[in-house]
């Protein structure tokens, strides 16, 4: 194997976006992971003027709830070795229209797809490639603990499987854990769903009174992949502001 990257879905945007430029000045090279190529791209230039000596990261667009398009993006990726594996790809899928049977398994299915199955088809077509060290960083959610309807089911499923990851390859020397946010302003995740009356309810189950910064929760995440975070695996991290006790 020739080359050690650091491979992160969902690089485009949000918190994916920010670990990105977090470990842009890292050992390692990055190979940014998503649907949309002009914001790989564009957060790849942005590493070039952060990092101008380091090595250019790759680019991979990726529907990475499609196997086949896994498969091709692991191909891709052959003569490398993982060093880490940053599972920031997920979102929320459409509600169902209506109150059919149909509607709602199709929107729990496509919750699981956005937001499980986005992580496990990764991370098994490069599990071969892992190497030993490595560490693998699941962003999950404060609703996969605190209830989220069919998002929060999705987030949660994330723990056993990583528990899992931590236990099985735990003597190869892999970290496995999931990071789990409250609310992160400064993302595209929360739409047009963010009203000022919902803003002001999730400030106020904080202790400190403000959301997290996508930068906050890349740090914790470039600690995770360090060498200093090798101790840390089969765990549950939230970055949260203490929002997590109030419900």
């Amino acid at each position: 194997m020739s080359d050690s990257v650091i491979v992160i879905t969902g690089a485009g945007s949000g918190i994916g976006r920010s670990t990105a430029l977090a470990l842009a000045r890292g050992p390692h090279r990055l190979a940014l992971v998503g649907r949309r190529e002009d914001r790989l791209a564009a957060v790849a230039a942005r590493i070039g003027s952060l990092a101008p000596d380091s090595v250019a990261p790759t680019t991979h667009s990726c529907d990475l709830a499609n196997p086949v398009a896994v498969q091709h993006l692991s191909d891709s990726l052959t003569e490398v070795r993982v060093a880490g594996l940053v599972l920031a790809a997920g979102g929320v899928a459409q509600a169902p229209l209506d109150g059919t049977l149909g509607a709602i398994a199709h929107a729990w299915i496509d919750q699981l797809q956005l937001n499980l199955m986005t992580a496990v088809l990764v991370t098994e077509a490069l599990s071969d490639r892992l190497a030993d060290p490595s560490a693998i960083v699941a962003i999950g959610s404060i609703a996969g603990t605190r209830g989220g309807g069919s998002y929060g089911a999705a987030k949660a499923a994330l723990v056993p499987w990583i528990r899992d990851l931590a236990r099985t390859l735990g003597p190869r020397g892999v970290t496995a854990n999931v990071v789990a946010p409250g609310y992160v302003a400064d993302t595209e995740f929360f739409g047009s769903s963010m009203t000022p009356e919902r803003h002001e309810r999730l400030i106020g189950e904080t202790y400190d009174g403000r959301p997290a910064a996508p930068d906050e929760v890349a740090a914790l995440i470039r600690l995770l992949v360090s060498e200093h975070g090798r101790h840390i695996s089969g765990q549950v991290l939230h970055v949260n502001g203490g929002a997590l006790l109030a419900g």
